[in-house]
């Protein structure tokens, strides 16, 4: 990791639009982004998209950072902003209601300390995009249901219906997942 001088170094390099200096800031910073962007895709390759959507973002705006502030915070606002702008784009109509999930049904809770944090993303990958996206904005980013609505218009009900749907999905995929680890016996 960089001191925090080197890395002011290395975005006022950026700045003046030094490509092997966008490179190093790239290669520095692709993991953490992919981790954020990775929740909020269907798999690896549309976080990859997203991602390097990003990082566009990142260097035409180099100039709005602010030196002294995280560099990471305002990178992971970008990489989440790049995320929505994604689902925006490509999934517009996923904002609806899933019938089939009107109905909650009660399920059993599950353990999350025998989960690893890969089964729990690609738990949450397995959500349909609009639930995924809720979930993440409200349970990962912090966001309340009125922001979530007004970043991807939708009703402030539609919200909170996709969140309480996608944590009723999300429980019966880790349950799925956990039942199939348990051996069987033919007793």
């Amino acid at each position: 990791m960089k001191s925090e001088q080197e890395l002011e170094e290395l975005l006022k390099s950026c700045r003046k639009g030094l490509r092997s200096s966008q490179d190093q800031l790239y290669k520095l910073y692709f993991g953490y982004a992919m981790g954020i962007c990775l929740r909020y895709s269907n798999h690896r390759e549309e976080a990859v998209e997203i991602v390097n959507d990003g990082f566009m973002k990142v260097f035409n705006n180099l100039d709005k950072y602010t030196f002294g502030k995280s560099f990471k915070g305002w990178m992971r606002r970008i990489m989440v902003n790049a995320s929505i702008d994604y689902y925006r784009k490509n999934e517009k109509h996923y904002h609806s209601l899933d019938i089939a999930y009107a109905n909650y049904q009660e399920t059993e809770e599950t353990a999350l300390e025998m989960l690893s944090a890969q089964e729990i993303i690609d738990a949450i990958q397995k959500l349909p995009s609009s639930y995924r996206v809720v979930f993440n904005l409200f349970a990962i980013e912090g966001y309340k249901h009125e922001e979530i609505a007004a970043e991807l218009k939708i009703s402030v009900g539609t919200s909170k219906s996709n969140l309480s749907i996608a944590r009723d999905k999300l429980r019966k995929i880790l349950n799925q997942n956990q039942q199939q680890l348990i051996p069987k016996t033919n007793g």
